[in-house]
């Protein structure tokens, strides 16, 4: 690839073919706006790296007060899609930089956390003895542009009854409004026994995820960070649990990990179980990680029909706290790793996701509804509970690298890829085209940012995602590619 200039370079970038047939044919006239604002962006990152190559290292100015930390992200930033939909002012990332069924017409659009989730953390750990301390977490995220606490069902409920090309953004997430959607959890930490809590917390899949994407899970670069699916074990709503105990242990070289989610009757799923084991070198990092959820909840937007018999279907429900769902035991494997070169550190994972019918089908009175996360409701009625009469599965892979240019600046590239099974039933079983959403099919993308730090309080970033959905991933969707150049601002404090 031959630089002739920032931009240049992220423009070639996107031009290469990486799986059959991303390239410029689709991108065209979109490909020069996004050369152009993320070239302008990278240019300014270069400019501040020449200005300021070091700084006298910074005190600790943590606000901390008796072992109690306040924390937070404010990450603000703009965004053009190519093929999208209208922002939302409650979902944790505002626009769909990734290729959505709803995604139309291009957009520009002030977006929330591209790089880092907005959020305000207090965080405690408290000494009990020389041996063990208490330890707590409450974890708030919001939508900045907006000044809205972040949920991502009221997107979809603000969806409800109206037709896919006139949709704003909207996507399931484990985050529906709760004050403390990121984490309220509490426990035990000792220093020799590892670290027990119990309450809302990440799984620890969500957790490997976190560590081994090379675009740190980031929602306007990343499938994996802007989808929770692959962080959930298969549905994006248990990339957190509620009612969970989670127990962390690391001796030396070696860590382990475990989770269990109470059963509930109600809630992002029934019941799931969770383990993690890893190990370490100098250079090296390798996860293995198992992930079982039973009654698994993915929630969508209601249809104009179901609308309209939503008096009959369900008496006692609101249109705007009631979904649909698809309910599902969900199983997942995967294998994370990572390994540093000098100032190039490389990362990449394999994950397999299998969905099946509940082995338990939920089930209520005529007319009642189940309690989803949020306080939002699915009627009974409305739960399908047999899409998976042939297992769906999932192989997803990614691969990327992190280099540090400068002290300073840093380049993030990677790639994705997830291929879908043929789990269709009837005429449609075994297909391999786009006629049904049961066929075999692929997303994949292609990513790279650029994140300058001025210091450890504050980033300037700018950077794209290229991605596109084939045969059964992409049925019913009104175009099936995107470009999302994006640059944005980031304050940690």
């Amino acid at each position: 690839m031959k630089y002739i200039g920032h931009g240049a370079v992220i423009t070639s970038a996107v031009q290469s073919t990486f799986h059959e047939g991303i390239t410029v044919k689709y991108l065209n006239r979109h490909t020069r706006r996004a050369a152009a604002l993320v070239g302008t962006a990278l240019c300014l990152g270069f400019a501040a790296s020449a200005f300021a190559q070091s700084a006298a290292p910074v005190a600790d100015d943590s606000l901390t007060f008796h072992g109690i930390t306040l924390s937070g992200n404010v990450d603000i930033g703009v965004q053009y899609d190519n093929h999208g939909a209208p922002e939302s002012d409650y979902h944790p990332a505002g626009t769909n930089p990734l290729v959505a069924k709803q995604n139309n017409g291009s957009i520009t659009a002030i977006i929330p956390s591209g790089l880092g989730q907005s959020k305000i953390t207090l965080a405690g750990k408290e000494a009990i003895n020389d041996e063990f301390s208490g330890v707590f977490k409450l974890e708030t995220f919001f939508n900045p542009q907006a000044g809205t606490i972040s949920d991502a069902l009221k997107s979809l409920t603000i969806n409800n009854g109206v037709g896919l090309a006139s949709q704003t953004m909207s996507a399931d997430s484990s985050i529906a409004g709760q004050f403390f959607g990121g984490a309220a959890y509490a426990g035990i930490s000792s220093k020799h026994y590892g670290t027990i809590t119990f309450g809302r917390q990440t799984s620890l899949v969500a957790d490997g995820i976190g560590a081994y994407d090379p675009m740190a899970a980031s929602q306007a670069f990343s499938v994996i960070g802007m989808s929770g699916t692959y962080a959930g074990g298969g549905d994006t709503e248990d990339r957190r649990f509620d009612q969970s105990i989670k127990y962390m242990f690391q001796i030396k070289h070696f860590r382990a990990a475990a989770l269990y989610k109470i059963a509930q009757l109600g809630g992002e799923a029934h019941s799931a179980v969770s383990f993690q084991a890893g190990a370490s070198a100098a250079n090296a990092t390798i996860d293995l990680f198992y992930q079982s959820s039973k009654g698994a909840v993915s929630a969508s937007s209601l249809s104009a029909a179901q609308v309209t018999a939503l008096g009959a279907t369900c008496p006692g429900c609101t249109l705007s706290k009631t979904l649909a769902g698809t309910i599902s035991d969900n199983e997942t494997y995967a294998i994370m790793g990572s390994y540093k070169i000098a100032s190039v550190k490389l990362l990449g994972a394999y994950e397999n996701v299998e969905y099946k019918n509940p082995n338990s089908p939920l089930a209520g009175a005529p007319g009642t509804a189940y309690n989803d996360i949020g306080g939002y409701t699915i009627p009974y009625a409305l739960l399908n509970q047999t899409a998976y009469t042939n297992p769906k599965k999932l192989d997803v892979f990614w691969a990327g690298a992190q280099v540090a240019v400068t002290p300073k600046l840093s380049i993030w590239l990677a790639y994705y890829n997830v291929h879908q099974n043929s789990y269709a039933t009837g005429a449609n079983a075994g297909c391999t085209t786009a006629v049904s959403s049961g066929c075999s099919g692929d997303l994949q993308a292609f990513s790279a940012a650029a994140i300058y730090s001025f210091n450890k309080h504050f980033d300037i970033y700018t950077g794209f995602m290229a991605s596109n959905v084939t045969n059964g991933f992409s049925s019913g969707y009104l175009f099936t590619n995107e470009i999302d150049p994006t640059a944005g601002v980031r304050l940690r404090f």
